[in-house]
């Protein structure tokens, strides 16, 4: 048996041996895929385990992120991080450094957490696009500073599902010659043969996306694998397939090419009989030869190689381009909250009424200055979110130095793009879509605030101001659902300087994404309004009698102005009202106790909250005594202020219950 099989066989080994000891994970795909990654990190994948973050290193995504013991065997063969043979054996379990799916910025070399299939190979074209962009921006003639390649090992299940069409047919339209897919096709998941549920032409149809597509007919051949590959990284225009022809299972004579080699540890007598099939001189669990490892630490040094060639030529192109050298230092670094905050041209707002989706477009065309390394889109929705950058160009495979992306009509798919350009390095990411579209996006936001991805998602049309689009555009239980995840900061402004903030927030974060909730009709600047937005909530007018408060409403975006209305009109009944805008519950959560406090003092039990959406997130500030004016229900087909005055979200009616708050 050569090296090379040894060293396959190797990642086959650890890989069962990590699910046996854990009585828990998938060896399935590990023991089928084992030769496609083996071939891709030893012969093809420039990177150097000794800097993980090398910026011109290949990109490699597990998209079937089931098959993570295989990832966890190649990192720690490799030397990435110290990945030792006792994280291995702690694979699955509290605390280690090896979970059942791989983790972002929790294990060294783990590019991206893909969670749910689809997601890592969709999450790969926002790579591919961030590659082309910088390419596009910085490449010299002679000097290609940015010259990578983006490769994503999937299973059956990541082309089954949706986001894959979405995010793959943009690649194929926008000509990601660099984004190669290799395909794990066993024709197996957990309920049996795919047949029963997957029988389309994968060929044909990544052919009609624009790809190249490649076949492999035995996995095992690496010499096959290995053609295939150089033959797809010759592909400069379409992007590529590979499908890699493999068995569920291989080595395990009880489970090869069965539904049961997914899921489940192979058992202690199958282990032995996969040890037998691949010739495994040792019975000991997660023991490797010396001979293996001296292999493998040959391979990494190959790449450490790579990278001191590419910083040979990169000094060169410093030295001869110095201008570029110093954007390039601007897009690697970033820019502190703080001078944002001090930024008074992000602050100079109008005296007229404006949509606040029409602020966020005029900020968006401001930070482009600021921040050259903005790059974004929409759904095909641009002209309504307001988030095009003005003068910037389209992303395109004409033009890789526009900053704006058409994404299509693909909301998740877009998301999970967004989540790849940020990831991959050197850019800002932002995408935008109508609010109540969320509700595609929500599985990817939720891969962000697990990542912690600072990226910034526009959600226009806010609440039932939506108006004649009727109930089914008219976002009720979203801002809800978005401020249940970990991590998001969720911002729904109520006028210019709400929104600036909001914007120098997401700018300005170091690990939360942050979604921003904004109306389709105008609103007034409102007078109190101030840069205090940071904080989450805020006095925005004070009781005329501060020492005796009869009333605190609470009020978020456009329902603001509501507030103050109805607390003029009790202050003319004498009574002495507070309001508080709350832009970003979660950022005010984060708050000290003392500050939560002066702004809604525990003392003051009457406290009424208006918003024009689910009241549930409401009812811990409100408590027992207080009371919600929301939406119990969906809304309807009409103009936004007909449905407004239906629903309740008029001064008078605040008022009026306001009244019955007031002992």
């Amino acid at each position: 048996m050569n090296i090379n099989q040894k060293a396959v066989n190797t990642l086959r080994i650890l890989s069962a041996d990590q699910v046996q000891k854990a009585n828990s994970g998938h060896p399935g795909l590990p023991l089928g895929a084992a030769p496609i990654a083996y071939e891709l990190w030893a012969n093809h994948l420039n990177h150097n385990p000794k800097n993980p973050n090398w910026v011109n290193r290949d990109r490699f995504i597990l998209s079937a992120g089931h098959g993570s013991a295989l990832l966890y065997s190649l990192l720690h063969m490799f030397g990435y991080g110290n990945l030792s043979i006792d994280d291995l054996k702690n694979f699955r379990q509290f605390g280690s450094l090896t979970p059942g799916h791989p983790e972002y910025k929790h294990t060294v070399g783990v590019e991206a957490t893909t969670g749910p299939l689809g997601a890592g190979v969709s999450t790969a074209v926002g790579m591919a696009i961030a590659e082309a962009h910088l390419g596009g921006v910085f490449n010299k003639e002679g000097y290609p500073v940015v010259d990578h390649y983006t490769y994503a090992l999937t299973g059956d299940g990541c082309l089954m599902e949706g986001i894959s069409y979405e995010a793959l047919s943009l690649a194929g339209t926008l000509e990601l010659g660099k984004l190669i897919v290799l395909y794990d096709s066993n024709k197996i998941t957990i309920e049996g043969d795919t047949d029963a549920a997957f029988k389309e032409d994968v060929a044909g149809r990544f052919e009609a996306f624009g790809f190249q597509v490649q076949t492999v007919e035995d996995a095992n051949d690496l010499e096959a694998l290995s053609k295939a590959i150089e033959i797809a990284k010759a592909e400069k225009t379409k992007p590529s397939l590979i499908i890699c022809k493999t068995q569920i299972g291989y080595g395990c004579p009880a489970k090869v090419g069965k539904a049961n080699a997914h899921g489940e540890p192979l058992g202690e007598e199958n282990v032995k009989e996969l040890r037998k099939f691949l010739g495994w001189d040792s019975e000991e669990a997660f023991e490797v030869s010396e001979e293996i490892y001296s292999h493998y630490r040959d391979l990494a040094a190959q790449g450490a190689k790579k990278e001191e060639e590419w910083n040979a030529m990169f000094n060169e192109y410093a030295d001869k381009f110095p201008e570029e050298k110093a954007k390039w230092d601007e897009f690697y670094s970033d820019i502190d909250m703080e001078t944002l905050m001090n930024n008074e041209e992000l602050f100079a707002k109008p005296e007229k009424s404006m949509a606040t989706r029409a602020v966020s477009g005029e900020i968006i065309n401001k930070l482009k200055d600021i921040f050259p390394n903005m790059l974004g889109g929409s759904a095909d929705l641009g002209p309504s979110n307001k988030s095009e950058m003005k003068d910037q160009g389209f992303f395109s495979a004409e033009n890789r130095q526009g900053r704006n992306i058409h994404f299509g009509v693909r909301e998740m798919a877009m998301t999970a793009i967004t989540n790849g350009i940020y990831l991959h390095g050197g850019l800002k990411a932002f995408c935008a879509t109508f609010f109540v579209f969320s509700d595609f996006m929500k599985p990817m936001i939720r891969l962000a605030s697990l990542m912690g991805l600072p990226v910034a998602y526009v959600l226009t049309h806010d609440s039932i101001g939506v108006g004649e689009d009727g109930p089914t555009h008219e976002p009720i239980e979203q801002l809800a659902m978005l401020r249940t995840i970990p991590n998001l900061n969720v911002f729904r402004p109520a006028d210019y300087t709400e929104t600036a903030v909001a914007w120098v927030a997401a700018m300005g974060s170091e690990s939360t994404p942050t979604a921003i909730a904004l109306t389709r009709q105008n609103l007034p600047q409102l007078e109190g309004s101030s840069k205090e937005a940071i904080k989450g909530a805020y006095v925005i007018a004070e009781a005329k009698n501060s020492d005796k408060i009869d009333l605190i409403i609470m009020a978020s975006g456009s329902e603001v102005e509501l507030a103050l209305g109805a607390k003029e009109e009790l202050e003319k009944d004498g009574k002495s009202v507070r309001v508080v805008s709350v832009p970003c519950m979660d950022i005010f959560e984060g708050q000290d106790v003392d500050y939560k406090e002066s702004v809604l003092p525990p003392s003051v039990r009457a406290r009424l909250a208006v918003e024009a959406g689910a009241t549930m997130p409401w009812y811990k500030y409100v408590g027992i005594d207080g009371a919600v004016v929301g939406m119990e229900g969906f809304g309807a087909s009409a103009p936004a202020k007909t449905l407004f005055e239906h629903f309740g979200f008029t001064v008078n009616n605040v008022v009026e219950v306001a009244k019955g708050l007031i002992k």
